[in-house]
């Protein structure tokens, strides 16, 4: 299961928020699904091309507590557009394989009330990454299979076998954006779910750690 044109394909570069008939696979599945969504309720703030050929994003958000049943029913409505196209989704985190290829993740965007308030960057947000690297190992357990294949240090990813974090940095275990630590608040991305991921287990394991809650 390859994109539509595999392996006559131009190396990485114009697929990235592109345009051209040449190079763009898949825009019609992708804005139907959007539209889809925005029908069916979930909160959708945006798609976009990505850096592989026939890699489309979507972002789900801001959402809540509902934030994996609506990653989840957003998975369903893209199968049944792409199943309309005669076409299949995959969302492995290496879909293209070996090679020059990025690959598919979940980055996941997160804060709490503490976070998004003045100071929050030093009270909530770096307290709340020093905890995630202490428990590496058990968040990338439960952050999608075969993970290992994209968390290679390359491709704008951190390596596995580390966790670091940094300020608008892509090959960051988890990436605090500009303007929250130009600001003193806001949120982090938390860069390491591959496509594949389980929402559920994802949000569980980041409020989890980042707030300190064990879990029974």
């Amino acid at each position: 299961q390859r994109p539509k044109g595999y392996p006559d394909l131009a190396p990485q570069g114009p697929y990235y928020c592109g345009v051209s008939a040449v190079h763009m696979q898949g825009r019609l599945v992708a804005e139907a699904h959007y539209r889809a969504c925005l029908y069916a309720g979930i909160s959708l703030s945006g798609i976009n091309a990505e850096v592989a050929p026939g890699q489309w994003e979507y972002q789900v958000g801001v959402v809540k507590a509902d934030a994996g049943d609506q990653v989840w029913m957003a998975r369903y409505i893209m199968e049944r557009i792409a199943e309309e196209a005669g076409l299949s989704v995959n969302l492995e985190p290496k879909p293209m394989g070996t090679g020059d290829w990025n690959g598919s993740g979940a980055h996941t965007n997160f804060s709490t009330k503490p976070m998004r308030e003045d100071g929050g960057y030093e009270k909530a947000i770096i307290p709340a990454l020093e905890r995630l690297s202490k428990k590496h190992k058990e968040h990338i357990a439960v952050y999608g299979k075969g993970n290992d294949a994209r968390l290679t240090g390359k491709h704008e990813t951190a390596s596995i076998d580390v966790f670091r974090y940094g300020t608008a940095d892509r090959g960051a275990s988890c990436r605090v954006g500009h303007e929250t630590k130009k600001d003193g608040k806001g949120y982090f991305e938390d860069r390491r779910p591959a496509g594949n991921m389980d929402p559920y287990l994802v949000c569980m394991m980041i409020l989890s750690t980042s707030c300190d809650i064990p879990i029974d």
